[in-house]
Parts: C-alpha cells; structure tokens; sequence
C-alpha cells in the first residue's frame, strides 16, 4: 500500500488534489448556472456529471499548467516543490495525465445532449492552451476566467439545450471574477515572475493593482446586480451580495501592503465569495 501511494502522490500533487481552492473557485459558478438555468434544483443526473466534469477538468488543467511551466516552476517559491519541478514526474507523465483527465471528462458528457457534446471541445481547447498565454500575454488571467468560466454556458446547454443571454452575463461576470481573484494570486508571484520572464496581470497593473483590483470587484458586483434585477431575484440574493461586498472590502485591506502570504490570503478568500453568491441563489429558488 504504501509503495502503490508513493507512486501516485506525484500525481495527487500534479493534479493539486491536496489544494481543493482551484475545485471550489471552478464549481462555486457552475452550480450557480446550474440553479438558475433549471430555474431551481437542476436535474441530478446533469448536477452530478458537472460536479465530477469540474474535479476532472480541474486536474486536468493542473497537469498542462505544470508541463507548461515545468522549466519556470522551480525559479518560483511557491511553485518549486512541483512534481515536475523536482524530477518526481516526466513532462511525458503530465502530459499522459492531461489526455487522460480529459477523456475522462468527455466520457461524462456523452451523457448529455449533443450542444454540450459540442460545447465540451472549447472547454478542452481553453484549457490546453490557458498555461501558455503568460508567455505571449499580459492578460493570461483572462483566459483562466474564460477557462474557467465555459462551464456556465455549458450548463444551461445541459440543462435546457439553449443559451440564453443570461448565460453569457453569468461568463462575463464569471472572467471578471476570476482575473480579480488569481491577479491576487500573480501579486504573490510578481518578483519572481518578472525574474522569469512571464507576464501577468499583476505585473501589467503595476502600481494601480489595488485600484483596478476594486474596480474589477465593483465591476463583478455590478454585472451581478444586473442578472438579479433581470431575473427578479429576491432579497436574499442581494444580500449575498452584499456579504461579498464586504469580503472584497476584506480582500483589498489584506493585501494593502502586497506582502506575498496576503495577497494569497485574499486570493482564497474568494471562495467564500462564491459559495456566499450560490447559496444566495439556492435560497432565493428554495423560497419562491
């Protein structure tokens, strides 16, 4: 047993299933979709596919980022423990582990309907190419939020083949969202980052980070808004949006000083955001 585990924790570590931040951060929207495309619970066969497809193609994008930045990684303090960064697995091995988490995931949608089937090979391509955009440009945080962010239209495809405009607010807010929280991610990074040669947001905002941080948050919040009023969401909607307010407050106070262990603090913070925003609509589809 514990040779067989020795074997596979390079992997666990690959696939960072021992930090389930990047799982939530990815789920908490593609649920909240979910809820809002059925208009409530959505149907459990579609609930249970997307929650699975989210752990898989999480992973997935865990094991192309670290081929991607297996010559980058061990320059970076807080990434130079990675599998491949000490030796632990072959950019082979990662690669191998990409393909197979996302066959795995593409078996899971051929039990929806053909729009999903269809939608599923974009997630596939945002995924693959997301980790080589820091190389080429300064916005690779934006493709992460589109990266991210697919699974929303993809759910209301799911849930009642179509996709209406609504969907396309809830990505748009979703991108704004996950640039505003993995920019506080690039915060931690930026010294070592700059002295590697990649880019990102972090390093394009420079000194207005704080500031074009809390517009990206007001930004989020008023997209947000917005899908409320056009859905008649009730109250309790708005107050979960008015406890992400104050979490963004929190945020931007903890990383005034852009110390390193901070500015990751504020970046985690950003799951209770997202489960705050969710359960507001669960309770909101629960009480009418």
């Amino acid at each position: 047993m514990i040779s067989i585990w020795s074997r596979l924790q390079p992997y666990w570590q690959l696939t960072r299933m021992n930090r389930p931040i990047g799982i939530l951060l990815l789920l908490w929207p593609t649920l909240a979709a979910l809820w809002i495309a059925a208009g409530g619970l959505p149907d459990i066969k579609i609930l249970l596919i997307f929650i699975a497809g989210v752990v898989l193609m999480r992973a997935a994008g865990c094991a192309i980022n670290d081929y991607a930045d297996r010559h980058i990684d061990g320059q970076v303090w807080r990434t130079e423990n990675r599998p491949l960064a000490t030796g632990a697995l072959t950019a082979k091995q990662a690669v191998l582990a990409f393909v197979t988490l996302s066959l795995l995931a593409f078996l899971l949608v051929l039990f929806l309907n053909p729009f999903t089937i269809m939608l599923s090979l974009v997630a596939v391509m945002l995924a693959a190419i997301y980790p080589f955009m820091k190389r080429f440009t300064y916005l690779p945080q934006l493709v992460l939020g589109m990266a991210f962010g697919w699974a929303i239209p993809m759910a209301f495809a799911a849930q009642t083949n179509s996709l209406p405009v609504i969907a396309w607010w809830l990505f748009v807010a979703n991108i704004v969202w996950t640039t505003m929280y993995d920019t506080f991610y690039a915060m931690a990074d930026r010294e070592d980052d700059l002295q590697a040669g990649v880019k990102s947001t972090a390093i394009l905002f420079g000194k207005n980070d704080l500031l074009i941080q809390a517009l990206l948050q007001l930004g989020f919040l008023l997209i947000m808004l917005l899908i409320g009023l056009q859905l008649q969401l009730s109250m309790v909607f708005y107050l979960g949006l008015l406890i992400a307010t104050m979490l963004f407050i929190y945020q931007l106070r903890l990383s005034k000083d852009r110390e390193r262990n901070a500015c990751l603090q504020a970046f985690l913070n950003n799951n209770w955001v997202g489960a705050v925003v969710f359960f507001s609509i669960v309770l909101h589809y629960s009480l009418v």
